[in-house]
């Protein structure tokens, strides 16, 4: 498929990946399990999810689409999605495969969020806008439509891609000035549906030490760190985990009152849809589902 076609068929399903996640999703970790032991607890949990009112839901910790199966299996409407899957761990030939099935099963149950990871997470990585061209490419020719795949874009040729190779695209870790950017980007028809941490606590030292003990894994990693270079931080606002200015742009935390205000700055800045991850003194693969409950409330 030519960029020319896969912008046409991207911008007309555009639409239909915002109707489908709605302005709100759940983005866990927890909810990516290998453990077999674990799968009534996470089909419990996402049906639940599901009738909080979220529109959708995104695993983390590069699933694949095995992982989003017992989810559909276990729930009527909510979006599930990969959020996101690499491209270096799982071939396209078989995620495609994958898609087919679960779509002849569930039709309309699933997006493929896909990016190109971090090269301090694989000796795979090398020049990784051509592979995620590739990757699209084989997605193409096997029949997994431009509109039901999404790309997690923090620069801007990715951004680009995705506005013409996908449905929009889902960043990870990111502020609202990087969203006003996206939707600059992408313009209008697009998904943009950053993925935003939240910490209810409102205390501001517990939530900020929750929140730096968190983020010191991500700013190990260059493309987040040039991302908010870019975006006009400095290297003094990664040490410690973080300076309070970086804390308060890619968390919401809290009270109710300020939570809502940081997701609600968001949406201002061009989001159609915000994934929302509960980030707690728990284990990263706990289910955090009063929390959850919270932002229902909060929300919707």
């Amino acid at each position: 498929m030519s960029e020319s076609i896969g912008n046409v068929t991207a911008g007309h399903h555009g639409s239909a990946a915002k109707e489908a996640v709605g302005r709100y999703g759940i983005w866990s970790m927890g909810l990516r399990a290998e453990d077999p032991a674990r799968r009534g607890e996470l089909t419990e949990a996402v049906a639940e999810i599901e009738g909080l009112g979220f529109g959708a839901v995104w695993l983390g910790g590069s699933p694949g689409v095995r992982h989003a199966v017992p989810l559909v299996e276990a729930t009527e409407r909510v979006t599930v999605a990969t959020g996101i899957q690499s491209i270096w761990q799982y071939e396209a030939a078989d995620s495609a495969r994958q898609f087919a099935d679960l779509e002849a099963a569930h039709p309309g149950r699933f997006l493929l969020g896909l990016g190109v990871s971090h090269a301090k997470l694989t000796d795979q990585y090398r020049r990784p806008y051509s592979a995620m061209i590739g990757y699209l490419d084989a997605l193409d020719a096997a029949g997994v439509p431009a509109g039901r795949r999404v790309l997690a874009a923090l620069g801007p040729k990715m951004l680009e891609l995705s506005r013409d190779r996908a449905a929009g695209s889902h960043p990870y870790l990111v502020t609202a000035e990087h969203t006003a950017q996206a939707r600059e980007t992408l313009g209008d028809g697009p998904l943009l549906a950053p993925e935003l941490k939240v910490v209810l606590e409102t205390d501001p030292g517990r939530a900020r030490a929750i929140a730096r003990d968190y983020l010191a894994l991500y700013l190990e990693l260059p493309n987040y760190t040039n991302s908010f270079l870019r975006l006009g931080f400095t290297e003094d606002d990664f040490t410690g985990g973080g300076s309070d200015r970086l804390i308060d742009a890619v968390y919401a935390w809290g009270d109710e009152e300020r939570v809502k205000a940081t997701i609600d700055a968001f949406h201002a800045a061009g989001a159609d849809h915000v994934a929302l991850q509960v980030v707690d003194d728990q284990p990263r693969d706990a289910l955090p589902r009063t929390a959850w409950r919270r932002l229902a409330d909060l929300l919707l």
